[in-house]
């Protein structure tokens, strides 16, 4: 017994390794300007809140929020004049901020004009914290209305409020649309590097911002250019070179309000607060763009050393823990199944680091309820079969991917190791076609199925190959290995995060189309 308590010993410390190796403490050395930012975005919307339901916030949750805001920054920018029971003017007051008050613009006339009438009452209620008027943000970008009628608006609140009146948009309608400028007095632009359609690296994305605003300073002598949108996801999918991450959104946000300060520009940062209702329109990364978590705590210091993952001590415990009970569940037999057993371990704690932040979704949370549980069963008999076959004893019989769909017309789930392997292959093939046909706002799915690419390498190294497949594994084999591989261009070679992914597809997909080639050459001998 002594070997095998060695054994966890050893391999429970090397998990905690590779866990605080990507944790480090980083970008310590990237700082940023005393003093507080100059805006940011505001939607008020707490952490199970959404104006998709018209939940909205009380009074007494914004200005907590809003004194929150004011110890970071000096204002907030606002993109509705009517949303909420309360006076964001009066509030923001009391907390010490200014406003760049939005006037939310859509394709409804009717709408338009009570965000226009509440719009004008509230800025000429509070004319020293209502700093700017914003008359509609993105509208030519979504073709919401015509640029005459955007700009017949924008001169109506124009003669009707005494602040500064600016529009905002992404920088190539405010090209397309030049003759908007003359009826502002502020030309606001959005630049999201990560967004864009040739994504930037966060070194890209900071030098093409300086070489924006110069150029819009030339296109619009005479106004002031202001960046109403700049930011970067703290999580989500990698767009090109463009990688997501606590760290990559720090080093962004200090690197650019050090920019914006030795050039004079002015800006506001998106966003305050995290917002988990955007992740139905935007995804992950839609949903992860703020300086505080949806729950209102902090994600970073704003000079300092940054942890990617700062709950990852429990992760790592966890890896541990599972090894160490997958080892038992052999009955710590034979030292070669420790470090499979230790692998598999941290495939569950890395599925749940990647689920669990993330149940602010109703999917998600399905995904949680359902893959978690599946994925530590599927660790439980892999181990188990491993330690079958090397020790030579017979594995349970074979359930084909026919006999898993037979099962699942009577909404039942087969909860054996060919049964569950199958579920996981065909369900990787749907998840593959999604990103392939339609992948702007869907992850990479790792940790999904990490647990069955792990049991899959095992399979290998056991010499477990499949005894028989019929067309429904060869279908989701081979399309897990055609999508995997289309994905990969689509992507690109910059794409770290996805490269990984369709490796890790084509891992899961191989023991179908080895067995696939091996009953060929065995057909043509």
């Amino acid at each position: 017994m002594i070997k095998p308590l060695i054994a966890c010993v050893l391999l429970s410390l090397l998990t905690f390794a590779m866990w605080a190796n990507p944790n480090r403490p980083q970008a310590g050395d990237v700082t940023m300007p005393a003093g507080k930012f100059n805006s940011l975005s505001y939607a008020p919307y707490q952490a199970w809140q959404s104006p998709l339901s018209k939940d909205y916030p009380t009074g007494a949750e914004v200005a907590k929020d809003l004194a929150l805001v004011a110890t970071q920054a000096n204002g907030i920018r606002t993109y509705s004049a009517i949303e909420g029971d309360y006076d964001i003017g009066a509030l923001a007051k009391q907390a010490g901020l200014k406003v760049w008050l939005g006037i939310w613009l859509s394709g409804n006339p009717q709408d338009n004009a009570k965000e226009i009438a509440a719009g004008i009452a509230e800025a000429n209620a509070h004319p020293n914290t209502i700093t700017r008027v914003i008359v509609g943000n993105e509208v030519l970008l979504r073709r919401d209305l015509s640029v005459d009628d955007l700009i017949a608006d924008i001169d109506y609140v124009h003669a009707r409020v005494k602040q500064p009146v600016a529009y905002a948009d992404v920088t190539d309608f405010w090209k397309q649309f030049p003759q908007v400028a003359p009826h502002v007095d502020v030309v606001m632009i959005h630049f999201l590097p990560y967004w864009e359609d040739k994504p930037l690296s966060v070194d890209d994305a900071l030098a093409e911002i300086q070489s924006t605003t110069d150029q819009f300073k030339r296109m619009f002598p005479g106004k002031q250019i202001s960046i109403g949108e700049t930011g970067w996801p703290s999580r989500g999918r990698w767009r090109g070179p463009a990688a997501t991450g606590r760290v990559e959104e720090a080093v962004f946000l200090r690197r650019f309000v050090t920019l914006a300060n030795q050039e004079g520009v002015d800006y506001n940062l998106i966003e305050a607060f995290d917002q988990n209702w955007k992740y139905e329109d935007e995804g992950v990364a839609g949903a992860n763009w703020g300086i505080w978590t949806a729950d209102r705590q902090p994600k970073f210091p704003l000079n300092g050393p940054v942890v990617e993952t700062p709950d990852w001590p429990w992760y790592a415990g966890l890896g541990a823990l599972a090894g160490v009970l997958l080892f038992a569940a052999v009955g710590f037999r034979n030292l070669r199944l420790a470090l499979p057993a230790f692998a598999l371990g941290n495939g569950i704690a890395l599925a749940c680091s990647g689920t669990l932040p993330m149940l602010y979704d109703n999917w998600l949370r399905l995904d949680a309820l359902v893959n978690l549980p599946l994925q530590a069963l599927f660790a439980v008999l892999a181990i188990r079969r491993a330690d079958a076959l090397l020790a030579k004893r017979p594995v349970p019989p074979v359930t084909t991917g026919a006999m898993v769909l037979a099962s699942a017309r009577h909404f039942r789930l087969p909860l054996n190791y060919d049964g569950l392997w199958f579920i996981f292959l065909a369900s990787a093939a749907v998840f593959e076609a999604l990103l392939v046909f339609g992948g702007r706002y869907r992850d990479a799915p790792m940790p999904v199925f990490i647990v069955p690419v792990i049991a899959t390498v095992l399979r290998f190294w056991t010499k477990d190959k499949p005894q028989r497949m019929g067309w429904e594994e060869l279908l989701a084999g081979f399309s897990l290995a055609v999508l995997a591989l289309a994905d990969m261009v689509i992507e690109g070679p910059s794409n770290l995060d996805f490269i990984i992914w369709n490796v890790v597809a084509l891992v899961l997909a191989a023991p179908v189309v080895i067995a696939a080639e091996g009953k060929r050459r065995v057909q043509r001998s």
